[in-house]
């Protein structure tokens, strides 16, 4: 679970700096695909499509988790390959913590949105 733990910690610290939404996600399916070794993309939900975002790895079959705001789909985080139990964790959780940088598709009327 070391692994995992340096994953969760790089990702906790790359949301700590904040930046540009496009940034954030970029060096999360980095960071991801690094400690994982595995496909890994981000797709965002924009109207009735899912449209594919930032990705690193050879492009495979994956396994969909979804990214949530106030209770609603945003986004996909998704990662190619068979998956342990704790991969599954990790990767659930991360989804968690960048539901807020997923927030492409949504209107914001206007006002700045700062995740």
């Amino acid at each position: 679970m070391s692994g995992h733990g340096g994953a969760l910690e790089a990702v906790e610290r790359v949301l700590e700096s904040g930046g540009e939404a496009d940034d954030v996600l970029r060096q999360v399916v980095a960071i991801l695909h690094e400690h994982l070794g595995r496909y890994i993309r981000v797709s965002f939900v924009e109207g009735q499509d899912v449209v594919p975002g930032p990705a690193a790895g050879d492009e495979g079959a994956t396994k969909a988790f979804p990214i949530a705001f106030q209770g609603r789909r945003v986004a996909d985080l998704e990662v190619g390959g068979e998956l342990t139990e704790e991969d599954r964790a990790l990767i659930e959780r991360v989804a968690i913590l960048i539901s807020p940088y997923a927030l492409v598709g949504w209107d914001t009327a206007g006002e700045e949105w700062t995740p």
